[in-house]
């Protein structure tokens, strides 16, 4: 698989719920972050979407551009659903992802925050 397929099976993974799919596309020493912030380890990752799944009903990508790199790739997707007290949730995203033997070896996701706000508490209040 290209790059760029690998990027799009993982989105469609992380909209299906599939957590199994996800976890395959990534290295066993992937590393993450959103926004600059800690890294996380692929199991963190997992738990975070297993999390936003179960708060955003009809959680789903759109508008979806992907372009290859040198490394990896680059996405940017728009994150929509319904938070749990009828917010729409619609957030810009862009993904730095960087691939390594076919597998995604890292992730960098940058989101508005401000429009993230309403998923926060959702996951906050859901922990």
């Amino acid at each position: 698989m290209t790059p760029t397929q690998i990027a799009e099976n993982l989105f469609v993974a992380f909209q299906n719920g599939d957590l199994e799919a996800a976890k395959a596309l990534c290295a066993d020493d992937f590393r993450g972050s959103q926004n600059g912030g800690p890294a996380m380890d692929r199991d963190t990752l997992l738990k975070f979407t297993g999390a936003v799944n179960a708060v955003v009903l009809d959680f789903r990508y759109e508008e979806a551009i992907r372009s290859a790199t040198e490394t990896g790739f680059i996405e940017e997707h728009r994150v929509r659903g319904t938070l749990p007290d009828g917010e729409q949730l619609d957030l810009t995203v862009c993904v730095v992802g960087e691939v390594v033997d076919g597998k995604i070896m890292v992730l960098r996701e940058y989101a508005d925050t401000a429009a993230a706000a309403g998923l926060l508490r959702a996951l906050s209040a859901a922990a």
